[in-house]
């Protein structure tokens, strides 16, 4: 299967007061890569994050970031800073002991004096992570991730259009090379003979001896072991595109085969048009490999 390994999604979902929201965003990479940003609430989880990531992808820099907020008021608390109302009521007591105040302090005093009382939103992390939130997280995290595939197989939809094209156009050069390589053969055979033949009885020779050399020197530019091969490339490349697997690496490395099969063809094949046709096959080739850096 040819899948892109670049794409994004952006999930949320709200259950039980909480509301859970994750961003995934996926570039190019050689390996797995996977750097996960989230409160420190979901530590925890980010084990079961990474499997669940690690079960759908094989390959990308993945980026998934993790946000989680209550949508329900979870109520008040009201909190006494003691230590300062201690130095607070020691030093009315020393004015006091002087002359200079009478009295104590009120409950109106309290909440004028700056960061004695603190009425605040109760902190829901106090607790850890309860049950309902790991399976609220790990659902939005399953979400993403298919959002994030569906992209990811419509690009790889288009790169399959597109290297398949450019296969097809591969695979008439190689046509265009086989037979300008055979002419090429059969016109150095035939020079061969031609100049044997201009040469004086007393220099030509054995002509048994003669011929089996042409024959030996002809085939030293025969180039049918790597178009024999270079197709079963293509073929190899068909079934793994075609297959279920994610085969960008294979595909990789089949580049790399099919780049070293038209090296050997350029440096053998005869004929005029040989290594301008070869060229063009490289350059060809060359789109497909950079094209092949996207799969996953």
């Amino acid at each position: 299967m040819i899948r892109s390994m670049t794409g994004f999604a952006s999930t949320s979902r709200e259950e039980n007061g909480q509301k859970a929201t994750v961003t995934i965003k996926s570039v190019n990479h050689r390996f797995l890569d996977l750097a996960i940003k989230a409160p420190q609430t979901l530590a925890p989880f980010e084990g079961r994050i990474r499997a669940l990531v690690n079960e759908r992808l094989t390959r990308g820099r993945i980026e998934l970031a993790m946000f989680l907020e209550w949508t329900s008021d979870l109520g008040r608390e009201v909190v006494l800073n003691e230590p300062l109302l201690e130095q607070v009521t020691h030093a009315i007591d020393a004015a006091r002991a002087r002359g200079l105040v009478a009295g104590g302090l009120s409950a109106s005093d309290l909440f004028r004096i700056p960061q004695l009382v603190d009425i605040r939103q109760v902190d829901a992390s106090a607790n850890g992570v309860s049950a309902a939130t790991s399976a609220l997280v790990e659902c939005v995290v399953s979400d993403a991730l298919d959002a994030l595939l569906v992209m990811r197989e419509t690009e790889g939809r288009f790169l399959h259009a597109d290297i398949d094209g450019r296969l097809t156009v591969l695979a008439k050069l190689v046509d265009e090379v086989e037979r300008e390589s055979r002419e090429g053969q059969a016109q150095l055979e035939a020079k061969l003979r031609e100049r044997l033949a201009s040469l004086s009885i007393d220099v030509q020779g054995d002509p048994a001896a003669v011929a089996q050399e042409i024959v030996r020197f002809v085939a030293r530019s025969d180039v049918d072991e790597e178009l024999v091969r270079l197709r079963g490339h293509f073929s190899h490349w068909r079934t793994l595109s075609d297959g279920a697997e994610p085969c960008g690496r294979k595909l990789d490395f089949l580049v790399q085969e099919m780049n070293r099969e038209l090296n050997t063809i350029g440096s053998k094949a005869e004929g005029g048009r040989a290594t301008e046709i070869v060229i063009a096959a490289k350059a060809e080739l060359e789109r497909v490999r950079e094209q092949v850096q996207n799969v996953e």
